[in-house]
């Protein structure tokens, strides 16, 4: 039974649709990141960077004891190795191709969207350059995507694979940036015949708590501490 220290973010839902689609028997261990629970130094041993989403395996493949991951992009290439190659093109090209997109993904797509969510939806109000530069590559961003996806059923090509995964659940995201998906038609194309799988659909079945689920979540000075101010940076120390 994988244990899974989870959030139910974009990134914590990679793991978590990764875990359903391979049908893997898991437990999801649910972290209240504003009451500081991420910031524990028991999940430091787990987490070193402490940022969730994070996985505990009892039952590696070398035979030796539990073994923690960290990092969502990890995961997914750790479980799909694991389980022969699943959800990894077979092929020299296809398999680089998966990685590629699941690098650009962890590099680009997620961190330059989630700034944007940072500025537009948590940061005090007023902060209008950051808004227009993260919001303005997180547009790029998906420009890239919907060339990627004319040309392409998915993003390595033929198969569905890890860089789907990874890269959905942030698409599925884009209207809290107060962004439309109407103008990319390839990707709505994509997006609604992976939201059809019962994988992903099982993966994304917990979501985030009313208030995290607003537009404008409101924080108090605690819990702002706890995610992005002094308590945070406290705990790395």
């Amino acid at each position: 039974m994988i244990d899974v220290h989870f959030v139910p973010t974009p990134n914590g839902h990679k793991v978590s649709i990764m875990l359903a689609e391979l049908d893997v028997p898991h437990r999801l261990i649910q972290y209240n990141m504003l009451a500081g629970d991420h910031l524990k130094e028991k999940f430091r041993h787990i987490s070193p960077n402490g940022k969730l989403p994070a996985i505990v395996d009892p039952a590696p493949k070398d035979g030796g004891p539990p073994f923690p991951l960290f990092e969502s992009g990890a995961i997914l290439l750790y479980l799909s190795e694991k389980h022969d190659n699943a959800f990894m093109p077979k092929d020299l090209r296809g398999r680089s191709l998966a990685q590629q997109w699941l690098m650009w993904q962890m590099a680009g797509f997620g961190p330059m969207h989630g700034q944007a969510h940072h500025f537009i939806r948590y940061a005090p109000e007023g902060q209008d350059y950051p808004i227009n530069r993260y919001r303005n590559e997180a547009i790029r961003l998906l420009n890239v995507l919907e060339q990627r996806l004319h040309d392409t059923a998915y993003m390595a090509g033929d198969e569905y694979s890890v860089a789907d995964m990874a890269t959905w659940p942030w698409v599925s995201a884009v209207r809290a940036i107060q962004v439309d998906l109407e103008p990319y038609p390839a990707i709505l194309r994509w997006h609604a015949e992976i939201g059809q799988r019962p994988g992903v659909q099982r993966g994304t079945e917990v979501t985030n708590e009313r208030n995290l689920a607003k537009l404008r979540p409101q924080l108090n000075e605690e819990e702002w501490s706890n995610l992005f101010g002094e308590n945070m940076l406290r705990s790395g120390q």
